[in-house]
């Protein structure tokens, strides 16, 4: 049986997948595509021999990415979903009653063509009259607008390398919260604190430079390099560990036990910033 073996950006470890199925393979203008089938996984999408989502586990990603900063917001209607071609974010987002608009922002179409075909149950979500798809930089749509009325921004981009990096500069932070709402909010994975545990401070001080509240939280994610994955998210004046509002929604992961529960108690958060954690 073939293997795929992943090398992540800044990962000390390999992990390997055996391949029943090659079901798809190009290449587009930005980064190589593939989607196979693992037995245990089902059907995986990997961008540049690096695993994006597995149909076996997606949502414990998409969940807490999406829903924690959707439950802490009073009644978000606007929201900013860039990166995250496959549109299992966007799918997370609809469940919200409340969003009237979703500016989808992909900078590479053909993830999104693929999804749709071979993930439509993660894809379900693009095709919504709520959702105006954008094919173009994200860095760049949040520099170009100029109204402040976003109430969330949410980052679902691939490894923080590349022309991924243009989401995690001071310039563009600044530019996502000249764009929320007084009461809105920004989220983005960090890496893993296993492995990536600097790039995740450093994420922390630069987010701290333009935000008055910066915070994070974690969830496990079993197909991605360190498991112990870290989210970021800022906002202007709320909290994002208080859930001011609980919508009907279904979830198979998230709720609000697991909300509270993910973000970093304030000690150890402390010893992180200070870099005084050791694992």
């Amino acid at each position: 049986m073939i293997k795929f073996f992943e090398k992540a950006p800044y990962s000390p470890v390999e992990y390997s997948y055996d391949v029943e199925e090659i079901l798809y393979k190009g290449k587009s203008k930005y980064q190589e595509i593939k989607v196979i089938r693992n037995l245990y996984f089902g059907k995986m999408l990997i961008l540049d021999d690096v695993v994006q989502i597995t149909e076996r586990d997606e949502f414990f990603y998409h969940e807490m990415l999406t829903h924690v900063v959707m439950h802490s917001l009073p009644e978000p209607k606007k929201v900013v979903v860039i990166g995250g071609g496959d549109g299992g974010v966007v799918r997370e987002v609809l469940k919200h009653k409340s969003v009237e608009k979703v500016y989808f922002i992909e900078i590479d179409e053909m993830v999104i063509n693929v999804s749709k075909k071979y993930f439509p149950d993660v894809a379900s979500g693009i095709d919504n009259t709520r959702v105006e798809i954008k094919i173009m930089d994200g860095a760049e749509f949040i520099r170009k607008r100029k109204l402040s009325d976003i109430d969330a921004v949410i980052i679902d981009s691939t490894d923080i390398v590349g022309f991924a990096r243009s989401l995690f500069t001071i310039e563009f932070f600044t530019n996502v919260k000249n764009c929320l709402t007084d009461k809105g909010m920004f989220v983005t994975h960090t890496e893993s604190l296993h492995f990536h545990k600097d790039m995740v401070v450093e994420i922390q001080e630069v987010l701290k430079k333009v935000f008055p509240v910066v915070d994070i939280y974690t969830a496990p994610i079993a197909t991605y390099p360190g498991n112990w994955w870290a989210f970021a998210v800022a906002s202007k004046n709320l909290s994002p560990r208080e859930i001011r509002r609980k919508p009907k929604i279904k979830t198979k992961y998230y709720n609000d036990e697991i909300h509270h529960q993910a973000f970093m108690p304030k000690g150890l958060y402390e010893k992180l910033m200070q870099r005084k954690l050791q694992w």
